[in-house]
């Protein structure tokens, strides 16, 4: 069985689409669709379920998926190995990141292993913790960024405490405060992060026993202070999310502190591949000089 069958296989499940799949790898939608019907006859059963709104799996192939899945990381293991053996550092690396990350800390620490391994292909997949704590169990990527604690399946390497801040309109009336207590915010409309991506604010209200006056819900950090900036209601978010923005906005600490815990992590630390661990390094090391 053809390694390059099996990463057709997944390109094909990962856009949902035979042609878009084809466009991706540079094949033609006949080659690709050649290609799966080829893997289905060496297995006996099909992969994909056809429709006109795309392909998904069938029962059996979700069954081979996660299998498919190691076959591959092992073999871009062995290949990075037999590189390094060679004295050549090459391979690709699939990163899972949410935005506050991808904006603050990876493209500097990007820049930097780029430039001492230029011959490694990098590949951020965003999500909310959830997703990329699944993405990690399933093998769709190397290692990812999450707010801890998370699953004890993974092995996690601790980075930084981001505080958490109430974000505030301008205009507020309790922006004259220094510091707030919760139960202050209690009765204000609120803007949560979509279910995924709440956690850290779920984890500091629950301590305190408030229950929010949820209004709106946004799936995205920067949405959410542009909601507050327009007074449509109050947040919080980490510090890490609002550096570096120039909205008018209030921000103010809690009276008691509160922060989300960041880390990266990886299914296992034994069994990850060279270039994941090289990168790894560059991700403690950037961290520490902060």
């Amino acid at each position: 069985m053809s390694i390059s069958k099996y990463k057709v296989l997944l390109k094909v499940v990962e856009l949902g689409s035979l042609t878009k799949a084809a466009d991706a790898l540079g094949y033609t939608q006949s080659g690709v669709s050649h290609t799966i019907s080829s893997l289905e006859q060496e297995f006996g059963f099909l992969l994909l379920a056809r429709s006109r709104s795309g392909v998904k799996l069938t029962v059996n192939g979700e069954q081979v998926l996660k299998t498919i899945r190691e076959i591959l990381k092992w073999n871009e293991h062995l290949e990075q190995e037999v590189a390094a053996i060679l004295g050549i550092e090459v391979g690709t690396i699939h990163i899972g990141t949410f935005t506050s990350v991808s904006v603050n800390w990876l493209p500097a620490i990007l820049k930097d292993f780029q430039q001492d391994y230029p011959n490694i292909e990098i590949e951020l997949c965003e999500g909310d913790y959830r997703e990329i704590e699944d993405w990690i169990a399933d093998g769709v990527i190397d290692c990812g960024f999450l707010s801890l604690p998370t699953r004890d399946t993974l092995d996690v390497i601790p980075l930084h405490e981001d505080q958490m801040l109430v974000v505030l309109p301008t205009n507020h009336p309790l922006s004259s405060q220094t510091k707030l207590m919760l139960s202050q915010i209690e009765r204000e409309p609120f803007i949560m992060p979509r279910k995924g991506g709440d956690d850290d604010i779920n984890r500091i209200l629950e301590k305190a026993s408030i229950k929010p006056d949820i209004k709106f819900t946004a799936g995205d950090d920067y949405a959410i202070l542009a909601m507050v900036e327009k007074g449509l209601g109050v947040s919080i978010l980490p510090e890490l999310v609002i550096r570096g923005q120039k909205r008018n906005l209030h921000l103010l600490e809690l009276d008691k502190p509160c922060y989300r815990s960041l880390g990266i992590a990886v299914n296992s630390k034994r069994h990850i591949s060279p270039a994941t661990e090289k990168f790894l390094h560059y991700v403690e090391r950037y961290l520490e000089v902060k």
